[in-house]
């Protein structure tokens, strides 16, 4: 039998159950202090992470403005449709998947996928929402009572004028941010702040809006205001795209309309370009038809996809780099009268050919041009004699006004990925023959088209070469100004005097050379013709290109325009690109407000016949109008004019516009012959032009003074042809008395 603890044993098992109590205890406490003291925040933070959900609500970007003040891209607020995979049950997420898949057009499979992941909290089902299609998805899931389905506020891109500028204003990428264009360069600015919202959440990860919520409001971008005015893009742009057409134009064209005595770049554009509200889809023609030769899906395809895109996102005017061919003889013209090498009086041989460096390089003409003096030189475009010119002006000159000009390096143009193209050392220049001579004349380096531009309106607007620019202010989201660009001049690298001379050069090339194509009745054009080999192509294709400049007493605006690889051949700068040129400037000067001015031999004789030009290209179609002293305007998608009014053999005002149909289904479009009766001689043929009417003139002058409009051939209210002849009858008014 065992014997009973005694006093002293139950003393010690107590001891032993306080010590081991006490260590107990004191573990709990060292754990406690450990947790709660020690590591306290980063416990805390674990359990607020699991506690707590955060989601991002997206800044707007800012407004990308034209210079007239139309969107040309902005954001909007959509919607963001997300759900909680672990909320649902497997029953409901194919019911989500089902009801989703048809309201938000997602793929099936996708739900299913996403939510089988039961830990998941935040899974987005589509973003960019609109607020229509979004609220039937969250109703859906609210008649079906399916739980963790949300909507928050997300941010659009959108570009209410489809393709125009659009290789100028890029695009945004799938996170919002600028991929191309403006909108990456200028990305940092448009952007804004994104928000935020936190919301307190249940074990099972569902929301608790009553216990805790915190919205940190998104800060929207600021806005741009571009230098780009919609209204001459739109010109610039329709008269490249018939161009593109007419010629069959294979490695895209591309025109840049720029502000001489500025800078400012009032309209570029490269074509095929893109719709940036869909980046992704390819419109090139020839792009197509790549790709329609490759097994779809296959390695090979998806490479060439990407390379099409790139290229059809690439601003031709900035991103790549051409030999401009004689358009470059005006530089040469302004470096050889600025370095007193050549004169106005200046003579050169040509016998159609040129020898330099042991290669003969011909001239267009192969019988040659004889004498000629500088102004026959540059109006007949003659190698030969500019080989010879580049001679005069000697290596060291010709090398350090390159610079001058700024055709050394980029011009600091604000858009991405701006190239400098390439010339020689003033080594190569001087060293090796054949080198200088071909300079010269525009051939053997490259340049960019903005290089090649912003240097012709330095050698036309008194010698400043400018920094162009396409951004002239930042303002924020009430409309205040935040930043002003103002034209900022390089330098001055010819004198004034040397300015007015290349002017007037440049005005004999349109009245007299090779660049009679694109002369604009009523207006003082100056121009210079291009045909440049591709020396780096296998093909031997062409690049043809036009500059033009007017008015030439005081130049206000500058048009390059570059048809890279036209199909057919036999073709020169003077046929192909000018007439172009012609067309977009007889349009642009009278929106800029330039008034024309006949002169007195003009004036003589008022009325032009109107000649016949169904079946040419639109183009060469208004250059023979501008040759019988009359404007056209093409109206339909062709390229070729099918139809034109007045009819070739009518009477009509010098300087009246002939308008030439290139499509079936634009013939049938008319316009309202409004009232003249009443009017001023010089109103009455304002109010019928705007109208897109002509006038004949009956009885006096219109051009007096005194003469108003008694009667009209067609009725007021009349819907006829555009084009159509209203013949007006005047009459002199009876002077007011003189008040005694």
């Amino acid at each position: 039998m065992a014997s009973l603890p005694n006093k002293k044993m139950r003393f010690r098992a107590c001891i032993v159950a306080g010590l081991m109590i006490l260590v107990g205890f004191g573990a709990v406490i060292l754990n406690l202090y450990k947790i709660q003291i020690k590591d306290g925040e980063s416990y805390k933070q674990k359990a607020t992470g699991q506690h707590l959900r955060a989601a991002t609500i997206n800044a707007n970007r800012g407004t990308i403005y034209s210079s007239d003040m139309q969107r040309l891209a902005y954001s909007a607020t959509s919607w963001k449709v997300i759900f909680s995979p672990a909320s649902i049950s497997d029953e409901e997420a194919e019911l989500l998947a089902k009801g989703m898949s048809e309201i938000l057009n997602v793929d099936y499979d996708y739900i299913i996928e996403k939510a089988s992941n039961k830990k998941n909290h935040y899974q987005v089902i589509k973003s960019k929402v609109d607020k229509e299609t979004a609220d039937a998805a969250s109703q859906f899931a609210i008649d079906n009572k399916i739980s963790g389905v949300s909507l928050f506020p997300d941010s659009t891109r959108h570009y209410p004028y489809g393709s125009l500028a659009s290789t100028v204003l890029g695009f945004v990428n799938a996170d919002n941010e600028g991929a191309y264009g403006l909108e990456a360069y200028y990305n940092e600015t448009l952007s804004g702040t994104p928000g935020r919202v936190v919301s307190a959440q249940n074990a099972w990860g569902t929301d608790m809006p009553f216990t805790y919520q915190d919205i940190t409001s998104a800060k929207d971008g600021s806005s741009i205001v571009t230098t780009i005015n919609s209204v001459i893009q739109s010109i610039a742009e329709k008269h490249l795209s018939t161009a593109l057409t007419e010629h069959a134009v294979q490695n895209r064209a591309t025109v840049l309309v720029m502000d001489v005595n500025t800078g400012k770049i009032l309209a570029m554009s490269t074509m095929p370009d893109y719709d940036p509200n869909e980046p992704q889809k390819i419109k090139n023609p020839i792009s197509l038809e790549k790709l329609s030769k490759l097994p779809e899906g296959s390695e090979e395809y998806r490479k060439t996809l990407v390379e099409e895109q790139m290229l059809q996102w690439s601003n031709k005017c900035v991103n790549e780099a051409y030999e401009p061919g004689s358009v470059f003889k005006v530089i040469t013209t302004a470096i050889g009268l600025e370095t007193d090498s050549i004169g106005l009086g200046s003579t050169f041989q040509c016998n159609g050919s040129f020898v330099a460096g042991g290669i003969t390089k011909h001239c267009w003409k192969h019988a040659g041009h004889g004498t000629q003096d500088l102004a026959a030189a540059i109006q007949n475009s003659c190698n030969p004699a500019y080989m010879r010119i580049g001679q005069l002006i000697g290596a060291s000159n010709f090398y350090q006004y390159y610079k001058m000009f700024g055709l050394n390096e980029p011009t600091g143009v604000d858009l991405p990925g701006e190239e400098s193209g390439y010339f020689y050392s003033e080594e190569q220049l001087a060293s090796t023959q054949g080198n200088l001579e071909t300079c010269a004349f525009g051939q053997s380096f490259k340049v960019t088209p903005v290089q090649m531009l912003t240097a012709i309106c330095a050698a036309v607007n008194g010698g400043y070469l400018y920094e162009p620019y396409v951004v002239e202010k930042v303002i924020d989201n009430e409309g205040n100004v935040i930043s002003v660009t103002e034209p900022k001049v390089k330098r001055q690298v010819i004198s004034e005097e040397t300015s007015r001379l290349v002017c007037r050069l440049m005005a004999g090339v349109v009245e007299k050379g090779s660049g009679k194509h694109a002369a604009v009745p009523g207006y003082s054009i100056g121009g210079k013709t291009g045909t440049s080999e591709k020396l780096d192509s296998k093909s031997g294709f062409y690049a043809y290109s036009f500059v033009g400049v007017a008015p030439m007493d005081d130049p206000k605006v500058a048009v390059l325009l570059i048809l890279d690889e036209p199909y057919e051949t036999d073709l020169y700068g003077s046929t192909v690109a000018a007439p172009v040129v012609g067309a977009i400037l007889s349009e642009v000067l009278p929106y800029l407000g330039v008034e024309t001015s006949f002169t007195a031999a003009e004036l003589a004789q008022q009325n032009a016949t109107v000649p016949n030009v169904i079946g040419k290209t639109a183009h060469m179609g208004m250059a023979w109008m501008t040759k019988n002293q009359l404007s056209a305007t093409i109206v339909g998608g062709g390229d070729t004019v099918i139809a034109q009014i007045p009819a070739a053999g009518t009477s009509i005002r010098k300087g009246g516009s002939v308008i030439l149909y290139t499509d079936q289904a634009s013939m049938e479009e008319n316009v309202i012959v409004p009232d003249v009766r009443g009017k001023t001689g010089q109103v009455v043929n304002t109010i019928l032009t705007n109208a897109g009417l002509n006038l004949k003139v009956k009885g006096i002058t219109a051009e007096s003074d005194t003469a108003i409009a008694i009667s009209q051939s067609i009725e007021p209210g009349e819907e006829v042809s555009r084009g159509t002849l209203i013949e007006v009858e005047f009459t002199r008014q009876k002077p007011e008395a003189p008040v005694s």
